[in-house]
């Protein structure tokens, strides 16, 4: 038998269980090398995800990170995914064995979910995290008496930091190998899981683990957070606090990546000219420099925008921060029907809406669930930035400042419309009984700068090949749109184009909005992806490097010159409020429409959502373009 096949058959599928803020998946990258993020919040993780072992680590050995869980008796859709991921594993096969992660500074209510796995008879490792803490508190306590008590193979203690105990945990995972079908988990009554939890609290106490000593020591290892907490969950100053470190962001998402996209337009514009002296007035080297170079310049210069954003939320997340901020927001966010468990996901449709939804599993309540799903387009994704970066620095060029301060406000604002939204639709849905939000906060940590830049980065190549082909492919019908039928006279080919054709039989919708044709147009190509506006726009505008201006400036004065038949800017501040209100609203990401489909069961709610917040937008828009222009704002 070669060695290949002796590998397949002895790989094991090592399952890895424990509550949010364990350090699980500390663990697991570890274990795994893989660059999955750690979270600090309940729900984040609604999928579990697999991994082999890392090859300088070991063979044979494939471990699954499941969605946190309290408890083997799923009360959410991500703990249903954990117990399912034990049980009825198409994906990867029949789990051998579980490691069991548990903290080590909350022993007593992370150990009712190694007596819930003990039920079952699955073999289990009992690790310890937050090693490194409980020894510089000099805590320490036998492992054998866990061992014993919930008969696990091994108690081995894990620091998340240097990685201790890593070697211990993959030589005894060799070891988990069932010998028999598991049992399904025992559902527990209340009164059993309060006697469960008395008893162990008892026996950490009779072990040593717990008690006036120990809980002392713990108390300086909470001192640190206890100091911070005391401003951070403050009613009032902790929702300050949280609006400053908000705004922060996203005004850091403006000035920080100045000097990169400066760089990026440069490198483009130069790729750009050289191309066109290639071969002059030729029609290739104007599809590659103004079709391609140009349209991809367009959007990715706000690359470094989006790293930024990722960035800044992954420094959040990996030191805590993020389950302060749910906990700080629960209460306003009960004023329009929803709880703190809603806030994880309406954050992460500021990345994107796709991952938002699913997310959204985590909230028990359907009704929660259900507002919360509606309202999630509506919050400022990745795909908006390059427009509203255009747009606002149409109004601001140069203006760092203003610019930063209109996109936060943009930001705000988004926030402020999903409440309405969500207020509306709670008065209209049948109220629940209530449901108490609770969340375990975890220790603040220092965030590990390397690990995030490395997630922040793969986000960030995940956006630009999902943005890529779709601005490849748009920006070669825009281009052959507005260039044929061919004419030489440049200035007479896009009056006379296919795309102008067309275009002027759709401009009476747009005209409302104060835009013509062209802009109607790049808003359609925008359905195709929100970023594509841009590229669009690059393309239409035939935007070219006059007087060594870079692409950006040059799409800006393009904007700034273009004109209707009779001469009125077509790009005026109403017009352009107008399209950031159109933008902020509009549904326009069909990866949105399906995610919204897969999530709900049903079509009807997924188009009703399409056609209502798109009518909603157009609306808006109108209203606000004619409102300024009855008083006489152009």
């Amino acid at each position: 038998m070669s060695n290949i096949e002796t590998n397949i058959e002895e790989k094991l599928n090592i399952a890895l269980i424990g509550a949010p803020n364990s350090g699980k998946t500390t663990l697991y990258n570890w274990l795994t090398g893989s660059n999955f993020k750690t979270v600090n919040y309940p729900g984040a993780t609604v999928e579990y995800s697999v991994g082999a072992v890392r090859s300088n680590l070991g063979s044979g050995l494939q471990f699954l990170d499941t969605p946190g869980t309290y408890s083997l008796h799923p009360k959410s859709a991500d703990e249903e995914v954990t117990l399912r991921a034990l049980y009825e594993n198409d994906r990867v096969g029949e789990i051998s064995g579980l490691v069991v992660v548990v903290d080590g500074t909350q022993l007593s209510r992370h150990l009712l979910l190694a007596r819930q796995v003990q039920e079952t008879g699955f073999p289990f490792i009992l690790v310890v995290t937050m090693a490194d803490l409980l020894r510089r508190e000099h805590i320490h306590f036998s492992p054998e008496v866990l061992k014993k008590e919930f008969g696990a193979l091994e108690v081995i203690y894990f620091d998340g930091v240097l990685g201790g105990g890593l070697k211990e945990i993959i030589g005894k995972s060799h070891q988990l190998k069932r010998t028999g079908a598991p049992l399904k988990p025992k559902i527990w009554t209340a009164e059993k899981h309060e006697n469960e939890l008395s008893e162990i609290e008892k026996k950490l106490i009779q072990w040593g683990i717990s008690g006036k000593s120990e809980d002392q020591k713990l108390k300086k290892v909470f001192a640190f957070t206890e100091i911070l907490d005391r401003w951070l969950l403050h009613p009032v100053g902790g929702l300050l606090i949280f609006f400053c470190i908000m705004s922060l962001l996203f005004f850091s998402i403006y000035w920080m990546a100045q000097p990169f996209m400066d760089s990026i337009d440069a490198a483009f514009s130069f790729a750009a000219e050289t191309v066109l002296k290639l071969a002059p007035g030729q029609l290739w080297s104007e599809f590659i420099a103004e079709g391609l170079v140009k349209s991809f310049a367009a959007v990715l210069i706000f690359v470094p925008q989006i790293f930024i954003l990722f960035f800044g939320i992954g420094l959040l997340e990996a030191s805590g921060y993020l389950a302060r901020a749910a906990t700080l927001i629960d209460r306003p966010l009960s004023v329009v029907g929803l709880s703190g468990r809603s806030f994880v996901p309406l954050l992460s449709g500021f990345a994107c809406a796709v991952p938002a939804l699913i997310a959204t599993r985590n909230i028990a309540s359907k009704r929660d669930r259900f507002i919360t799903q509606m309202i999630i387009p509506l919050m400022t994704c990745s795909a908006r930035l390059p427009v509203y970066a255009l747009l606002i620095g149409f109004l601001f060029p140069g203006d760092a400042l203003a610019a930063g301060f209109t996109l936060a406000a943009l930001y705000f604002t988004s926030l402020l419309i999903g409440g309405i939204a969500a207020g509306i639709i709670n008065r209209i849905l049948k109220k629940e009984k209530s449901n108490f939000f609770m969340l375990e906060l975890p220790l603040y940590r220092r965030p590990r700068l390397r690990i995030i830049l490395v997630q922040s980065w793969h986000r960030t190549k995940s956006y630009i090949k999902r943005a890529g082909p779709v601005i490849f492919v748009i920006a070669v019908v825009m281009w052959l749109g507005t260039n044929f039928p061919y004419q030489p006279d440049a200035s007479l080919r896009i009056e006379n184009s296919y795309a102008a054709q067309l275009g002027k039989v759709i401009e009476p919708v747009f005209v409302p909005m104060g835009i013509d044709w062209r802009v109607g147009f790049g808003l359609l190509s925008a359905f195709a992806a929100r970023e594509v506006f841009v590229s669009s726009m690059a393309v239409i505008l035939h935007v070219s490097n006059a007087d060594e201006d870079t692409l950006s400036e040059s799409l800006i004065h393009e904007m700034q010159t273009a004109q209707f038949p009779n001469g009125q800017k077509i790009f005026t501040l109403s017009s352009v409020l107008g399209l950031m209100v159109f933008f902020m609203i509009a549904l326009q990401c069909m990866s949105t429409v399906a995610t919204m489909h897969r999530e709900s069961g049903q079509w009807r709610l997924a188009v009703m959502q399409l056609v209502l917040l798109n009518v909603l937008a157009y609306a808006l828009s109108v209203g606000l373009v004619q409102g300024l222009r009855a008083i006489g704002v152009a």
